[in-house]
């Protein structure tokens, strides 16, 4: 099935000169012409292509050809094709590809260093390099309303522990089996909620239920722009649950031999201006407001000094 959906992508591939437009990042240029561009491809949701914007915008602004492939798909196809060549750089997040790249024998912890370790080692046998990790994350946080937290005094999830019982939870449907969702908020914090009602993955209707009083704590992801917009509470992991699930590029080492270490310089400079929050803000303009994820990428880029008319990096 993988080597299936790599063929479709390449088909893909070769129908598309320039899938993120005409301007610097979407421009193959000369050197696009003898095979020479990065492509970046991202998966199938808004916050990966705004990364994949984020890190070609940057790169272009560098004198480097890099377009964009957006919405690719999941996981199960994206990073078969960075592996294969398909696609030369994907924005990852570290304890998901860990986990996907090492086919489940390893698994990620809280621990961002270690499990940033772990994937670097890991893609190294595949081919790849794995930049920096940004400090911003995109994972499993729990939530509740700032009522709800201010009633019953909430700031980590270890304190659920005293009014779990009067709580409703709401999640995926898969929740009460996974490791990082009920079963291990069981298993690592005793939390035994009064019920546990099936929704979606940290979509609209777990917000919808939360915000109507249908349930009083939630699965939700870190940078979703409803945490600030909706003023909601993320409880502290105070007993590293969550894995870590920094934003890293992954690159192949082919591309980096290429075009020497500057490459990988421009997209760690990229990650280390990136934080949660600054992402989370990025999305609503995104998924809250309908902008344009490139033009988001570039106004970004350009406040934060790292693209330019001369386009160098500052």
């Amino acid at each position: 099935m993988l080597r299936t959906a790599c063929l479709v992508l390449a088909a893909v591939c070769c129908a598309c000169t320039s899938a993120s437009g005409s301007g610097p990042a979407g421009r193959a240029g000369e050197a696009g012409q003898h095979g020479a561009v990065i492509t970046i491809g991202s998966f199938d949701f808004p916050e990966s292509v705004l990364l994949a914007d984020l890190y070609a915008g940057a790169l272009a602004a560098n004198g480097f050809p890099a377009r964009v492939l957006p919405d690719l798909g999941t996981r199960e196809l994206v990073d078969p094709a960075l592996m294969s060549g398909l696609v030369q750089v994907v924005p990852e997040y570290s304890g998901s590809a860990l986990e996907f790249i090492s086919v489940g024998r390893l698994s990620a912890t809280s621990d961002v260093a270690a499990t940033s370790r772990a994937l670097a080692e890991q893609v190294a046998g595949r081919g790849l390099v794995a930049g920096r990790p940004s400090a911003a994350q995109d994972g499993n946080v729990i939530v509740v309303t700032a009522a709800t937290a201010a009633r019953y005094g909430l700031r980590s999830i270890a304190d659920l522990a005293r009014v779990a019982p009067r709580l409703a939870f709401g999640g995926p449907p898969e929740c009460p089996e996974r490791a990082y969702c009920l079963r291990g908020l069981r298993q690592v914090y005793g939390l035994r909620f009064r019920a546990f009602v099936p929704l979606d993955a940290g979509g609209p209707l777990t917000l919808q239920a939360l915000e109507a009083g249908d349930i009083g704590v939630a699965l939700l992801f870190s940078t979703d722009p409803a945490i600030t917009a909706d003023h909601l509470v993320v409880l502290a992991d105070d007993r590293g649950l969550q894995p870590a699930e920094n934003i890293t590029p992954l690159v192949r080492r082919d591309v980096v031999a290429r075009y020497g270490p500057r490459l990988l310089a421009v997209l760690n400079t990229v990650s280390a201006r990136l934080t949660t929050g600054s992402l989370r803000a990025l999305d609503a303009q995104v998924e809250l407001h309908g902008a344009d994820p490139r033009l988001v990428a570039g106004t970004w880029l350009r406040m934060q000094g790292l693209a330019s008319v001369g386009g160098a990096l500052h």
